[in-house]
């Protein structure tokens, strides 16, 4: 069977840092298979769902190079969901319910002051046809919970967590339908796995219970259920889970200058006990994907990190990549030149108008005055590279080492530091160059 994969998120929002780890997960675990990845937009919830965030998860996905191989709306599958759904009201596993939230909650402390857990007692249950008319009439209308089987251990051997156990006598028949006929998470999904072939779900820790009441509607339905892995939740560098990681966005990342393969060169490997490598592209960190390097301690996500792989990013950047990001007459030498010194595409503009001046002169002293005064001649007399002038003015002076280097990159950039200047000189050109020695020298 072809291994196949999805991302289901809900429109009512931007993806974050922790949405993209999971889209890309279920991508590079099929890509590995060669198998689907599929996209299905989860938006039962007609009010809170737009079609702006349907519009933005798609770019962002796109913007990421997680291309989909198929793609479903939940909004245009109601009439599937009711037929599922009547099935399994003739086969009595889902029942009408109607006590209000207050009823429950005081259901619930009542047990809890008990001592007892806190699940549902099943009271509904006990109702005759003639208690249903007798609601209906008075225009009480009911939600539906799915009937767990308490006498069937709910057990599947999750891809991370490993082998998994859950009692259902101490679980509630969950609700899968509001008294407004609205659909809630928890049977869509599964009805969705099934009719799209999903062989494997990847996703969060935090569904791990969701699982267990899912394994069982999966049966009910007359499938097995797919595989199933749970990864750790991301946390911040804190320590602990993050607000900031549920609202760090695409747009978010982009305007601090993050490239895509930087996200994708980190998050592929969050929460593995592979190491981070900007150098490993797609293909190859597809080809070395696999859930048994995944551990359940929480993945750490921190931003330093992210920014340093996005430099060693940068770095590998070829210049028809950048081109169309990068200033006005940089050209292809230039840009190799520059790269290596920069951490984000957007710093090369501030490099380039070292080339391109004007510069901030550098405060020198007389001995440096002296020595640039030095440098301008060697250079109008014909020292015509980096190479052929510092050459000789170390001969001339017997400068070496800082004293013969700094003086002349700051007089020539105005920084202390930057690309190499064998290669930056000649971008200077040598006019601009000897015009910067002289100035300084004044």
């Amino acid at each position: 069977m072809t291994v196949t994969t999805r991302f289901a998120p809900s429109p009512t929002g931007s993806l974050h840092v922790g949405n993209i780890r999971t889209a890309l997960h279920n991508w590079l675990l099929a890509k590995q298979a060669s198998g689907r990845f599929l996209l299905r937009i989860d938006d039962t919830d007609l009010e809170r769902s737009r079609e702006e965030h349907v519009a933005s998860i798609k770019a962002d996905l796109e913007w990421l190079g997680l291309h989909w191989d198929g793609e479903e709306r939940q909004s245009a599958r109601f009439d599937l969901y009711e037929a599922e759904f009547q099935k399994l009201v003739t086969a009595g596993r889902v029942y009408r319910c109607y006590e209000t939230a207050q009823e429950l909650e005081l259901k619930r402390k009542v047990l809890l002051g008990r001592g007892l857990p806190p699940i549902y007692d099943r009271a509904a249950l006990a109702l005759t046809d003639a208690d249903h008319a007798a609601k209906a009439a008075a225009g009480e209308q009911p939600h539906w919970r799915f009937l767990l089987d308490r006498e069937a251990p709910i057990e599947w051997n999750d891809g991370i967590r490993g082998a998994q156990h859950f009692d259902p006598a101490k679980m509630s028949d969950p609700v899968v339908r509001r008294a407004d006929g609205s659909w809630l998470y928890l049977l869509p999904s599964v009805i969705d796995d099934v009719a799209m072939g999903i062989t494997d779900v990847l996703r969060g820790e935090d569904h791990v219970s969701n699982t267990a009441t899912q394994v069982q509607m999966f049966r009910a339905l007359g499938a097995e259920p797919p595989r199933f892995a749970h990864e750790a939740l991301l946390t911040g560098t804190e320590g602990k889970l993050s607000k900031r990681l549920g609202s760090l966005g695409v747009a978010a990342l982009r305007e601090e200058g993050i490239e895509p393969e930087a996200l994708i060169a980190l998050l592929a490997r969050l929460g593995t006990s592979d190491p981070v490598d900007p150098a490993l592209g797609v293909e190859e960190l597809a080809a070395s994907f696999t859930l048994a390097h995944f551990g359940r301690a929480p993945a750490r996500f921190d931003e330093a990190e992210l920014h340093r792989v996005n430099a060693g990013i940068v770095h590998r950047l070829p210049f028809a990549r950048v081109a169309h990001l990068l200033p006005e007459g940089m050209d292809a030498g230039a840009w190799a030149a520059i790269r290596p010194n920069l951490s984000h595409i957007g710093e090369a503009a501030e490099w380039w108008q070292v080339v391109t001046g004007p510069i901030a002169a550098p405060a020198l002293e007389g001995e440096d005055k002296v020595y640039l005064a030095a440098a301008a001649e060697a250079l109008a007399g014909g020292a015509a590279d980096w190479q052929a002038l510092t050459g000789a003015l170390k001969e001339s002076t017997g400068r070496k080492g800082k004293a013969l280097f700094l003086p002349l990159r700051l007089a020539l950039t105005g920084m202390e530091h930057g690309p190499d200047m064998a290669a930056l000189l000649g971008f200077i050109g040598r006019d601009e160059a000897l015009a910067r020695l002289r100035s300084a020298a004044a």
